[in-house]
This record gives C-alpha cells, structure tokens and sequence, in this order.
C-alpha cells in the first residue's frame, strides 16, 4: 500500500504538448528554430502543433480528472510568458496558464509547476543564450513574474528540468536545441543554469504562498563501472558521475564545485566564469529533489580502441557531450530494452533514491520522470480504438515495486510522476516515440488511454500495487 499523501501524477512539457506557436503572442523559442532547421529532428517534425493542449485544454484537464490523478507536473513556456525572455510579461499567456491551474484546482489536481523544460526563448539565444550569464538573470525575472501570476494557488514548484541534457546535449553533443557543439560552452551552460536555478528560488520565495515547496528535477546518472576491481574503470565511473551528477547536485546542496570536477576539465577550461558570490546564490535552500530516471550506463577505462560511443542513448553525434572524459568508453546494456533503446533496469532507480538518501536526507523526493516508449498496436473494439500495452504496465510495475521498497527501506518519496501523460513530440526524436499513457492520433489529435493509463488509475484510486 502507498500511503494517502503519496502523489500519484503523470508529467509533460510545455513545447512537446501545447502546440499554438505563432498564437497569442508566444514568441519563438529555440527548440521552435531547432526543429525547423532541416536534418536536426526526424522526419523533419516541429513541436508547431503537437498535441494541440493549448485549445484542448478543458479535454485534457478532464482526461486526468477521469484517470484520478492526484497531481499533474506541466512546463511553463517561457516564450509564452515573455515572448523575448525579458518584460513585459504577454497577458494572454499567463492567462492560459491562470485557466490550467484553476481548472485543475477545481478538479481536485495539485499542480506541480515546472519553470523551464528546455524552451528558451529565441531572443535570449540569440543574446547569448545560456553562455551568457545575463540569461540567468533573466530567469530570475521570468520566475518572479510567474510567482507573482500564479504562487497564490501553485504550492510545488520545480526550477529546472534536467538542466544536464539543457547543457550538454544543447551544447556539448549538439543534438538538442540550441544544437552547440563546443566543451567550454557546454560547462558555461551548466553553471548559468545552476546560477538560474539558485536566483529564481530566491525570486519564488519572495512572491509565492508561504507553504510553496521547491525542487529541482535532475536526470541523475546511474553510472557503473564495468570491472568493480578494476582501478581505471571505477575512476571512469567516478568521471561520469562528476560532469553527470555532482555539477549540479554539489553546488545546489553543499555550495561548491566538487574538486574532481574541476581537476578533470582543468584541460578543457579555467571556470573562470564562475564569479565571486555565484556559490552562496546557487546554494539556496530546496525542499525536495526530483529524481527523472529510465535507464542505467556501463563504463570503462578507454584504452583508444573502438568507440567510445559517448552518446550514451542520444541521438549520435561526433561530439561528446561528457567533456573531460575522453578516456570514458561507454558499454552496451544488456536487454530488455525501450524503444529508445535503453535498458530496462528498475533496481537503477531503487539505487538512485537510496543514494539521494543517504547523502541528502534533509531533501525529501519525488520521482519526476519515469516511463518507457513502446510501438503500441492501436486495434478496434465495439467500434472503438484500444491500445494493449503489457510491456509498459509491467515497466510502470516494476519501477513503482523499487519507489515502494526505498520507501520501506527508509527514503522520504513522496510522489511518482509518470512521464508521459500523452504521447508527444519527442524532442529530436519526432513524433517516432510514443511514451504516453494516452495515445495521440497526430493526424486527428483524438486521445486514446491505453491499458497502462487504466492500470495507473487504478493504482492512484486503490493506492495498492497489484
């Protein structure tokens, strides 16, 4: 049994659902240039429709009211709200906004509020984007003003989402927007968004309700060394961890840069852009952390033969997004796999939380991304569209079996949020994977539940995992 407090919820982003791009005054974001710059997204996609949420709304919000979820994690896009990532605030946007808090309040839904999942606006790019540290403080500006629109009613807010793959797929490997390829750029990106996360925490808590909790949702890396007695491939191990995990986690919970980090990319960069102060202001305090976890890595020491496959289940890419380790050779899983081609290894979560607990027991935990994609088989019943997904169920299962064992085991999870609520537009991915518990016909954008969602609904009601 999970106890009554325990969050059952499901989570999306802003531009893999909302559609509306040109509407109301959003402005464009990078991943609206991305996408349309030929050879970057499969089968040349844009997120321009996607699921249509922004004129769906109302469907959807009932959608999850039928499913009795307890909680729903949505993105706020930052284009929206300030269409050239500085003020004014556009009032249609936040409007919109407004509806889908309201609308979920009225539904018995807790909103859980993500501030940026990857869409910065085009404008502030073009400025510098996230390489420059005046971009952080224009984050701080775009927090408080969905503070001041929304904090009266959002208790649980997230700063950033997996601010990693924001920095080093965005601009180390290059296969997210803003498609950077360049090492010292990539570490640039991670200390201006830690720096973001750190001002808009101090921002939130000037203007929100006094009971608001926060977090930050890290993809954190379970990263394991391929010979346990093997000297080279457990220093690999601790590489990963330190430009995966600990760039963030370091500076966001104890106020410093671990000194491995910084030893291993003494060759890549000074860090001379970290500035006097940057520390105190990262260091801010945080209630919880949110945990997005699918899948483990295997590593060794590189001995120069071969790949190093640093793409690690990417989109390959010449580039690395790993700098300063490349003498790191990621390995291939064993099976089972996704769709995405990760392995399917629940014990990497159960590990996951338990470290966050040992390590950072005054932060409780939520699960804010957990989910697998499938090629689910649409067929007909009574006239009807049904979707069997056993595999998905018995991922969701088996993954929610380790959250209810770490909590046994002592870990403070307080939630679960399945990723996704609807199939969407899978970053550089396209419209290829399908990671929804509702399927979506992106010729007629009509929703489906799938079995996984009748499943998940049934375990929110009962609270019992079967």
């Amino acid at each position: 049994m999970f106890p009554e407090r325990f969050l059952f919820g499901t989570a999306t982003a802003s531009y893999q659902i909302e559609g509306a791009v040109h509407e109301d005054g959003r402005g464009p974001s990078i991943w609206d240039t991305f996408s349309h710059t030929p050879g970057n997204v499969a089968h040349a996609d844009t997120g321009d429709i996607a699921c249509d949420h922004y004129h769906r709304l109302e469907e959807d919000l009932d959608l999850m009211a039928s499913l009795g979820m307890d909680a729903y994690r949505f993105s706020l896009a930052w284009p929206r709200i300030q269409p050239s990532g500085r003020a004014p605030a556009n009032p249609a946007g936040l409007a919109f906004y407004d509806r889908l808090v309201d609308g979920l309040l009225a539904r018995g839904i807790h909103p859980v509020v993500t501030l940026y999942h990857w869409d910065l606006p085009q404008a502030l790019q073009d400025a510098g984007g996230w390489a420059d540290r005046d971009t952080a403080a224009a984050f701080a500006d775009y927090a408080a003003v969905a503070g001041e629109a929304l904090g009266d009613r959002v208790q649980m807010w997230t700063t950033l989402n997996e601010p990693w793959c924001s920095a080093f797929l965005g601009h180390g490997s290059g296969v997210h927007a803003p498609g950077i390829t360049d090492p010292v750029t990539a570490l640039r990106a991670a200390h201006h968004l830690n720096l973001a996360h750190g001002l808009a925490l101090q921002a939130l808590r000037a203007r929100v309700r006094a009971d608001a909790q926060f977090s930050v949702a890290l993809n954190l890396h379970v990263v394991r060394p391929d010979r346990a007695d093997d000297a080279g491939d457990v220093d690999a191990a601790r590489q990963i961890d330190a430009v995966g995990n600990r760039i963030f986690l370091d500076p966001m919970l104890a106020g410093a840069y671990p000194d491995d980090l910084l030893a291993d990319t003494a060759t890549v960069t000074d860090w001379s852009f970290v500035h006097d102060g940057d520390l105190a202001r990262i260091h801010q305090p945080l209630e919880a952390i949110g945990v997005n976890y699918y899948s483990t890595s295997r590593v060794r020491r590189w001995d120069g033969v071969g790949s190093n496959n640093h793409s690690a289940g990417h989109n390959t890419s010449t580039a690395s997004p790993w700098p300063g380790a490349a003498s790191v050779q990621f390995l291939p899983q064993p099976g089972p796999y996704t769709e995405m081609g990760w392995n399917i290894d629940p014990s990497g979560l159960y590990e996951l939380l338990m470290r966050m607990h040992r390590e950072h027991p005054q932060q409780w935990l939520l699960v804010t991304e957990n989910g697998a994609a499938f090629a689910d088989a649409v067929t007909m019943s009574d006239g009807h569209p049904v979707v069997h997904d056993p595999d998905r169920i018995d991922y969701l299962r088996r993954h929610l079996a380790v959250v209810q064992q770490a909590r046994d085991d002592g870990a403070d999870v307080r939630g679960y949020f399945a990723w996704s609520l609807l199939d969407n537009f899978e970053w550089a991915y396209g419209y290829d994977k399908r990671f929804g518990l509702v399927r979506v016909d992106f010729d007629t954008l009509a929703r489906t539940p799938k079995d996984s969602a009748l499943w998940y609904s049934r375990l929110a009601r009962s609270r019992t995992l079967r």
